[in-house]
């Protein structure tokens, strides 16, 4: 089948493909039997674990009997699913692992999330990025560290186009107060975040120290939302080494629920910029 890059568009077909087949009261064993597959490749499409030829979801659509102006729809989303975006040219310089994040972050409506050690990826600067970079315990070659950076300034151009998704971003006051790449690079981060956080998209809190004890002492999330309905809600949380996607509606509420107390907790957006002018001024 080739190799598999998770989207937004593969994810819903997967969701779709599945609901279909419950609908029509078939196990992944009689649709195994009928389509000549193993049992655990119907789970693994269902899971968008593995890529799928659009001939056979006709198939699939056809034992399902899903027809008509229905089918094609599927149909046309299982082509758009095998359509290459933007980052797929970067793909060597992009963790498997988070391959499948750059293409959800494509597609948001909204994001909320909170960092407890660093600026969140689309509200650094490069040379706050290349500062980052440099602490990396495994040595990268030159070339890959230009594609990466590359990689992130064009993730960034997000929040500023026609269709800039919601970003609202918590940042624990360590964040902000951990001088990264020295004085002059931190100053120009502060800057940045505090000229980012006045577009009308974009909102930063600071969660200060004097809030003490709060829900999210755990670690950094991000809770992502989609334009379509379909399109279930993700909470992405990262590690050194991969990520986990959260897509259980239990896992998306309680994310959410945390965030929410999170931003009631922490400053307001004009204490928090006027917070983060401060300290660059003072840097």
């Amino acid at each position: 089948m080739g190799a598999h890059m998770r989207t937004v568009r593969s994810r819903r077909l997967a969701l779709e493909l599945r609901q279909f087949r419950e609908q029509a009261g078939l196990t992944g064993e009689q649709v195994a039997e009928d389509m000549g597959w193993s049992v655990a490749k119907v789970y693994r499409l269902e899971g968008d674990k593995v890529r799928i030829l659009v001939r056979d979801v006709g198939r699939l659509l056809r034992l399902y009997k899903i027809g008509g102006a229905q089918a094609e729809a599927v149909l046309e989303l299982a082509r758009q699913a095998r359509v290459k975006d933007w980052w797929h040219q970067y793909s060597g310089a992009i963790p498997e692992w988070f391959q499948f994040y750059v293409g959800l972050e494509a597609a948001v409506s909204a994001m909320h999330g909170y960092d407890s050690e660093l600026v969140p990826g689309l509200l650094q600067t490069e040379q706050y990025v290349r500062a980052i970079m440099s602490t990396a315990p495994v040595r990268v070659d030159n070339d890959e560290t230009e594609r990466q950076i590359t990689v992130r300034m064009e993730r960034q151009k997000r929040l500023t186009a026609a269709d800039a998704p919601f970003l609202w971003a918590v940042l624990n006051e360590g964040v902000i107060r951990r001088t990264v790449g020295g004085t002059q690079v931190m100053r120009t981060q502060l800057r940045h975040l505090a000229d980012m956080s006045t577009l009308g998209n974009v909102t930063v809190q600071v969660l200060t120290f004097d809030a003490g004890a709060h829900s999210a002492m755990h670690g950094a999330f991000k809770v992502m939302r989609f334009p379509e309905p379909v399109d279930p809600d993700v909470v992405y949380v990262e590690a050194q080494t991969g990520a986990l996607y959260l897509e259980k509606p239990e896992d998306v509420a309680r994310y959410s629920l945390i965030f929410d107390y999170l931003r009631a907790q922490a400053l307001s957006p004009e204490a928090s910029r006027d917070l983060m002018t401060q300290l660059a001024s003072t840097m």
